[in-house]
């Protein structure tokens, strides 16, 4: 006897569920590349949560809009989304607490320390992977 639902029979998650996973998820990867990446062990901020999650209401119209067009079109798009996100809400976040929680300062390829345009690829990189996770909590992956 099986326990599992039945995916016909799955309530799909709201908004404000899918919010919640995009910003945990967005979290977790950050604070994995941090720590590869520097050999820092303590995660990232939870001020990073709520700028994930906006994947919901940003990534996800989005990824609708253009999931049929090509990868290298797709990639672009998320790359140069996910800089504009990240500078807005270190903007926000500073005028907010008087800083945010990331600084590239130091950065050569910074801009007023909230982002690094050398990163573009790492953002395109996490948008195709973001449109999985899309499918998967909207139930286009099953399709």
């Amino acid at each position: 006897m099986s326990l599992a639902v039945p995916t016909s029979r799955r309530r799909a998650p709201t908004a404000g569920e899918r919010f919640l996973v995009y910003g945990v998820a967005g979290w977790a990867i950050d604070s994995l590349y941090v720590w590869l990446h520097t050999g820092r062990r303590r995660p990232s901020s939870l001020l990073n949560v709520p700028v994930y999650g906006l994947a919901q209401p940003l990534f996800e119209p989005l990824h609708d809009r253009i999931r049929h067009r090509p990868l290298a079109l797709r990639a672009m798009a998320y790359g140069v989304g996910s800089l504009g996100v990240e500078y807005a809400s270190g903007r926000l976040l500073r005028r907010l607490f008087g800083s945010a929680p990331w600084d590239y300062g130091g950065a050569r390829l910074g801009i007023d320390g909230l982002v690094r345009l050398d990163y573009l690829p790492v953002w395109a990189a996490y948008g195709l992977g973001l449109e999985h996770l899309h499918d998967a909590l909207s139930g286009e992956a099953a399709k």
